[in-house]
């Protein structure tokens, strides 16, 4: 058990597109906004995930066009949303909306997520807790897994709203930016080739 909890927190506190959209949407938009957001960012966490349990990502990931359309769309959303903290240019802006990015925003952005599947696959194939019985090993890891996801989360989120009220200097807010961009954009890449591959992540 331990060693699972340890393994949830490194996977989940490392950036990715969920921990770093919701930095965004508190920086750009504020608490109310951000807690919306993760909502929808649960929910989807929660489909993946059962996705994950019931073999239903294996079966989809199988098919060939439908794994390439979702790694397009990924690639698409993501990239976007990297070249938009890039071109940021000093001003610090994860993310850079119109309107706020609501409740269905964070359901939609898990299905896409490469590092979600990765993660989760990691996380339910490995470090058996109840060997004898699947199912309460599914659900005790889903409790365990979000008594750890729902405060990094919010944690992102408060990350963003005070970094937006922070005057910092403009080369160390450039330097924020290309970090986190070219840390999205590699996890991405990652997160994708252990999919193609049917490798995992290390733990």
């Amino acid at each position: 058990m331990i060693t699972f909890i340890f393994a949830v927190i490194f996977l989940l506190s490392t950036p990715g597109p969920g921990v770093l959209s919701a930095a965004g949407v508190g920086a750009g938009f504020g608490m109310r906004a951000g807690l919306r957001f993760v909502s929808g960012l649960f929910i989807g966490q929660a489909i993946v995930f059962f996705a994950v349990a019931f073999g239903l990502a294996t079966l989809v990931l199988a098919t060939p066009w439908l794994r390439i359309f979702l790694m397009a769309l990924s690639f698409s959303y993501l990239l976007y949303l990297a070249g938009r903290i890039t071109l940021a240019g000093s001003k610090i802006a994860f993310i850079n909306l119109q309107s706020a990015p609501g409740f269905l925003a964070g359901v939609l952005l898990q299905p896409i997520n490469p590092k979600a599947y990765a993660v989760l696959t990691t996380l339910l194939a490995g470090f058996p807790l109840v060997p004898e019985s699947y199912w309460t090993e599914v659900a005790l890891k889903f409790a365990v897994l979000n008594m750890i996801w729902i405060p990094i989360h919010l944690a992102w989120v408060y990350f963003g709203v005070s970094l937006s009220n922070l005057n910092l200097p403009k080369s160390v807010q450039r330097n924020i930016n290309f970090a986190m961009a070219v840390s999205m954009l590699a996890i991405v890449a990652l997160a994708t080739w252990a999919m193609i591959s049917g490798s995992q992540l290390p733990t």
